[in-house]
């Protein structure tokens, strides 16, 4: 045991004695040639079909400040309109209200990069379409999406050889 009382041994396989090829080791993520493990779910690979990459939904602050926002300035321009007040309006203003028919955009743009959408990797196991992970890191996301698809290959091809390393490579005679 080591001084916070966590053990020092490695960990048993996840396949119960017989030794799989880890792709990809994280806290909470645990990818294998046999397994897929978020958190306390685990799936098995050879399960796994229609693997397909999507981004969540828009942060709901943000949609909410956009909609919100849109209304309001909708309902300034129409007052405007049904009162005559634009006919009174000087060209200053004009421009004024043109950038303010902008700010929506604006907070779209904010809302997207401060709270961006997750990264979402779903699939179909044993039957039904699951939401497999989600995560806000893209990196993260990059390294468990192609540890996944590489252990779907290494499982339907029957292993892994790597066709490089294993024939030698050709040379021209002379």
């Amino acid at each position: 045991m080591n001084r916070e009382g966590a053990p020092t041994r490695p960990p048993r396989s996840m396949t119960g004695g017989a030794s799989s090829t880890l792709l990809y080791a994280r806290p909470g993520i645990i990818v294998t040639v046999d397994r897929f493990t978020v958190a306390s779910t685990s799936y098995r690979i050879s399960d796994l079909t229609h693997l397909r990459t999507t981004r969540g939904p828009h942060d709901r602050i943000a949609v909410r400040a956009v909609v919100v926002t849109a209304a309001m300035i909708g309902g300034v321009g129409l007052l405007l309109g049904f009162t005559g007040g634009l006919q009174r309006l000087t060209a200053g203003a004009y421009l004024i209200l043109g950038t303010v028919f902008l700010l929506p955009a604006a907070l779209a743009l904010v809302g997207d990069r401060w709270r961006p959408p997750a990264y979402e990797l779903w699939g179909w196991y044993r039957g039904a379409e699951l939401l497999l992970f989600t995560t806000d890191d893209e990196r993260q996301f990059g390294q468990v999406t192609r540890a996944v698809r590489r252990a779907r290959e290494m499982h339907r091809y029957g292993g892994w050889v790597d066709p490089v390393a294993s024939t030698d490579p050709w040379r021209p005679s002379r």
